[in-house]
């Protein structure tokens, strides 16, 4: 059965044609120019994926160009994730490169039941929607194969650890993986217009091919650094140097300080002498690594005009990639990660000490013992990010389309609490996450 609606938004009217399937109600195609924005935008019905018929919903805009997800068969759930909340990139590499095109997603699948049990014997497949192409839109790959040290030039579109755009993610023990997937800020039909809050769309199917549920997830990428603000031509960092280009003139400086000859070497990787955690690098003996170097060497550098010192390199007054419910409640990147004084600390060991839930948070929210929140587990072996969101973007999010995956599973933002997402019946009211109980991980650690 279906039923028309036609509701004015934004000065048109929206056309919202309903299917009714069992226990879902989901929205076919249909496009609505919002003037407000000047661009299309699309909307759906929203209800939890597993609530029962007859649910109240609520009518809310979809992420740009993005459409739908496919229903699945009530069976089971899927829940994805970025790793990190937001992934930096250069926006060139002609002359060097701190960070590639690399972005991860993870992806748990979870057959329905009174005693849901987390599944890998499917298949998951990814795609980022409206971005179809990244190789069109950053010279990336005119570069990667120097950069890289590889054997062979990188196929377009594909990213160093040869995942695309869209694909089947790779099983491990208890989840899937997509490593390095080399998605941008552009979307295809607004190539030049930085939309850094992407959406991937991730099915699981059976081995016939049969849907067995969906779900729509952040992708979150961005090239906001401001480089410019101290090193333009004749900038605060570099007053007697103008090559016209602002990579240029920082290899230029660098080649003066450290007595290196970087710019007739271009394109360089800053981790191949920088060792970087991110990247797998070690670098180069007596040479400090990446994070402590940048970090030390900006230390004295002043907050911009937004008031946050770390907007000056990391993304940024426009992205403001802390964004999630600490942000929200006043807290800044200080908070947690200290000043960059702190960051340049000896002994530091990036992408490794970082800040622990337990800092703020009673020990039964802490991380697992010896592991960083994105690798950490609870509540029968989902993990944390699952439901809790990645780190700086912790559900909700000020950015609706970190929102839209907690929407589709449960048809409200913020963390992915309704047991009935994973659970046929209600469990007991004694029971659920960070209780516990034997419904928390097997190895005790919630």
């Amino acid at each position: 059965m279906s039923l028309i609606t036609r509701l004015p938004i934004a000065g048109t009217f929206l056309v919202l044609i309903l299917s009714l399937f069992p226990g879902n109600l989901l929205l076919s195609e249909r496009v609505v120019d919002d003037t407000t924005l000047g661009l299309e935008r699309q909307y759906m019905p929203v209800i939890a994926q597993n609530a029962p018929v007859g649910a109240p919903t609520r009518t809310l805009p979809l992420p740009l160009g993005t459409g739908a997800p496919p229903p699945g068969n009530g069976q089971y759930a899927i829940i994805a994730w970025n790793d990190l909340g937001m992934h930096c990139m250069d926006a060139d590499f002609e002359d060097f490169a701190l960070l590639p095109p690399y972005n991860t997603l993870m992806a748990q699948v979870v057959r329905r039941g009174d005693e849901p049990k987390i599944v890998t014997d499917v298949q998951v497949e990814y795609r980022i929607l409206a971005n179809t192409t990244s190789a069109q839109k950053v010279n990336f790959w005119d570069y990667a194969q120097k950069l890289f040290n590889l054997n062979a030039p990188l196929p377009p579109d594909i990213g160093l650890k040869g995942f695309g755009l869209q694909g089947r993610m790779r099983a491990e023990e208890d989840h899937f993986i997509a490593e390095g997937i080399p998605v941008t800020e552009f979307r295809d039909d607004y190539p030049r217009t930085p939309y850094p809050y992407q959406i991937a769309e991730v099915v699981a199917r059976s081995p016939d091919g049969d849907i067995l549920a969906s779900t729509q997830t952040v992708v979150p990428v961005s090239s906001e650094m401001h480089c410019e603000s101290c090193h333009q031509d004749n900038g605060v960092a570099n007053p007697d140097i103008a090559t016209g280009k602002v990579k240029q003139n920082i290899l230029l400086l660098h080649d003066r300080e450290e007595e290196t000859q970087l710019f007739e070497q271009r394109p360089v990787l800053c981790a191949s002498c920088h060792a970087s955690h991110a990247l797998g690098t070690s670098g180069r003996p007596g040479v400090d690594n990446l994070s402590r170097v940048m970090h030390g060497t900006h230390r004295e550098i002043s907050a911009g005009p937004d008031g946050n010192v770390c907007y000056r390199c990391h993304p940024g007054p426009q992205t403001r990639c802390l964004r999630g419910a600490m942000a929200q409640a006043g807290h800044t990147c200080q908070d947690c990660h200290g000043t960059l004084a702190d960051m340049a600390r000896p002994g530091r060991r990036p992408w490794i000490d970082e800040p622990r839930c337990s800092q703020c948070h009673a020990s039964e929210y802490s991380e697992n013992p010896g592991r960083l929140y994105r690798f950490s587990k609870g509540h029968k072996g989902i993990y944390c990010q699952a439901c809790h969101g990645s780190q700086h973007a912790i559900y909700p999010s000020r950015e609706y389309n970190d929102n839209i995956q907690s929407f589709l599973l449960q048809g409200k933002a913020g963390t992915i609490r309704d047991c009935l997402v994973c659970h046929t019946n209600p469990p007991d009211a004694d029971e659920g996450p960070h209780r516990g109980d034997d419904h928390d991980s097997d190895d005790g650690d919630d």
